[in-house]
């Protein structure tokens, strides 16, 4: 398997956690690229990331208590501010200018925490891939947005996402709804993006899905499906869903009896082989009845476990040290172009990030 520094791209933006994983006052631990973090919730209400070490023993900061808007180590009691500056030391007046811990830019962005792990000089958050519907009003999503834990690479999780043919064999009886799926939905043009890639495929004429049924019985025994997706480095899934009666123009702007769900998904690494999925998905109907919410997401997590179990024996199977030659086929366009585009800016970051890390004197082990 690559080095971290082969298959990480440091630069950018990853989600980081909900908004409702941290109230006031709490702590979060979290591994992303390998590095642990901390990320609390001080008392005014804001979010830190830390490195979740503290600098003297490397004790972790997240067994730690929040005092104010600092955090203090509880093994030898160092108190550290939302900088990551040490600023007491119990029974020591000296503090030293190497007495801190790394602080990762943090931002908060539609119920989202992102986070940046390489240079601090270059997080804008403008470059957040902020979604709109999260905090529009006009679109309803899940009792609770969705947190879930692969062992597994997040470029399978992204290589999945990105060829929708497996919704017919994975997902037979839950997003797919038939393998006909595979045979008579439109093959995906896929348009080559900067920094991704975006595609539509049509099912038309169809029998709606089990977890559409359940929701919206009275949108008739066939349907025309399309899905508009879109996937961004380095890891995040747009989707807009529309299920509307047979025949039906996108362009007529007649929405009469058109269902439409739009569906978030961002894959952050935790390690090489590990990885954070982070997840929402939104309705423009039925607002006021919670129980739709609750039938959408156990739906999708149903959906999603089908996937989980396929792509988690993927990974132990390419741990393998006999090496993997994979034969691919006209529907990988879009994720080769995915993974193509994820190297190009990998091999521009190694350029100069991240920096040559200084000899460690003093090693604990």
């Amino acid at each position: 398997m690559k080095s971290a520094d082969e298959m990480f791209l440091w630069n950018c933006w990853y989600a980081a956690a909900w908004d409702h994983e941290i109230g006031v006052g709490q702590k979060l631990a979290r591994t992303y690229l390998e590095k642990p973090v901390l990320i609390y919730r001080g008392e005014s209400g804001n979010y830190v990331a830390l490195d979740d070490r503290c600098c003297h023993r490397a004790a972790p900061l997240s067994m730690g208590r929040v005092e104010g808007d600092c955090i203090r180590c509880m093994y030898h009691g160092m108190k550290y501010d939302a900088d990551g500056v040490c600023i007491e030391i119990p029974g020591q007046e000296h503090i030293g200018s190497t007495h801190r811990v790394r602080r990762y830019p943090l931002v908060e962005k539609g119920h989202l925490l992102w986070i940046w792990m390489g240079d601090p000089d270059l997080a804008n958050p403008d470059d957040i891939l902020d979604y709109e519907p999260l905090s529009d009003e006009r679109w309803t999503g899940l009792p609770e947005q969705a947190y879930m834990h692969y062992d597994a690479n997040w470029m399978l999780i992204v290589d999945n996402l990105a060829d929708f043919s497996h919704l017919a064999f994975v997902h037979t009886n839950t997003l797919g709804g038939s393998e006909e799926y595979a045979y008579v939905s439109t093959a995906q043009e896929v348009d080559q993006l900067e920094r991704g890639f975006r595609f539509v495929r049509w099912h038309k004429d169809s029998a709606p899905p089990p977890y559409h049924q359940k929701v919206s019985p009275e949108g008739g025994a066939r349907v025309d499906r399309r899905n508009d997706v879109r996937m961004l480095v380095p890891g995040v899934f747009f989707m807009e869903t529309t299920f509307a009666p047979v025949g039906w123009d996108p362009d007529s702007g007649d929405f009469n009896g058109v269902r439409q769900y739009r569906n978030c998904q961002y894959m952050t690494p935790e390690t090489r082989s590990t990885s954070h999925f982070f997840w929402n998905y939104l309705r423009d109907f039925r607002h006021d009845e919670p129980e739709v919410s609750i039938s959408l997401r156990d739906s999708l997590l149903e959906g999603f476990m089908e996937d989980k179990v396929l792509i988690e024996a993927q990974q132990k199977l390419l741990e393998i040290e006999d090496p993997f030659q994979p034969r691919f086929l006209q529907a990988d366009a879009a994720f080769s172009h995915f993974r193509q585009t994820m190297q190009k800016l990998i091999n521009e970051e190694r350029k100069s990030w991240p920096p040559a890390s200084k000899p460690i004197r003093n090693q604990i082990l």
